[in-house]
């Protein structure tokens, strides 16, 4: 499996964590706040300095915020970034 996908097949496993807690009515908001952290950083990680200071954002906000744990996040970033190429940086020839 190329490490693209592998990095896919975590992303998927990784919303699921995160969408977890819906399933949980009277902890799952408590949950979510311990999560919340884990993910940004994990984020912040997995997408690199550049694009993961604000993934690591976006992710900690969707996480504390109520009835947005049915977003897949790191999904998404993995199809703009991975799949799509958005943000890639080029190489400068240099004469």
């Amino acid at each position: 499996m190329d490490n693209k996908y592998k990095k896919l097949v975590k992303c998927v496993l990784l919303d699921a964590v995160g969408m977890a807690s819906l399933a949980i009515p009277a902890v799952g908001p408590f949950l979510d706040v311990v999560w919340a952290p884990i993910a940004a950083s994990i984020s912040y990680k997995m997408f690199g300095e550049r694009k993961g200071k604000y993934t690591s954002l976006i992710t900690f906000i969707e996480e504390l915020l109520p009835a947005t744990d049915v977003i897949p996040s790191f999904t998404i970033f993995w199809f703009l970034f991975d799949f799509l190429g958005i943000g890639k940086e080029t190489q400068k020839i240099i004469i």
